[in-house]
């Protein structure tokens, strides 16, 4: 229950925070993420004039067992990819204190992927994103998100 309730919470802040034309997408990984599950999140481009950033959300709670998360994380156009990365996001201090803001066991973390992103065209576009740690199932990611955030000029 409490976890429900934490879960609302968050997404009402992060509702309430976002500029109308922003465009939030998320995924429940379910605190299991498998390696081999590939985390897709579909949008459409009508403005592809105006930059862009693109922002990582990521909820994980204290399964988790490091201080790091890595990632493989791509963008596709008419399923052709036109960019894949390598990213490794840290989501605790050395002390092990969670960097992410939250109530109880629940963290959630923004993490920067592209910054003044301009896609090339209009239309639709997919973010695929796979665990890239060393274990195969990972606990305690118990969602992912991604955040495409208008730059006003």
């Amino acid at each position: 229950m409490l976890k429900s309730i934490v879960a609302l919470v968050l997404l009402i802040s992060l509702f309430s925070c976002q500029d109308g034309d922003d465009k939030i997408l998320t995924k429940d990984i379910g605190s299991k993420w498998n390696k081999k599950d590939v985390q897709k999140f579909d949008f459409d481009v009508t403005d592809a004039q105006n930059q862009k950033n693109i922002i990582f959300i990521v909820r994980n709670n204290n399964d988790y067992p490091y201080s790091n998360l890595r990632l493989i994380a791509s963008i596709e156009h008419n399923k052709k990819t036109i960019s894949t990365d390598t990213l490794n996001y840290v989501l605790a201090k050395p002390n092990g204190e969670w960097i992410g803001s939250g109530f109880g066991d629940t963290k959630e973390i923004l993490f920067q992927y592209k910054l003044n992103y301009k896609f090339p065209q209009n239309g639709n576009y997919s973010v695929k994103v796979v665990q890239a740690m060393r274990q195969n199932i990972l606990p305690g990611i118990e969602d992912l998100g991604v955040k495409i955030q208008n730059i006003k000029p």
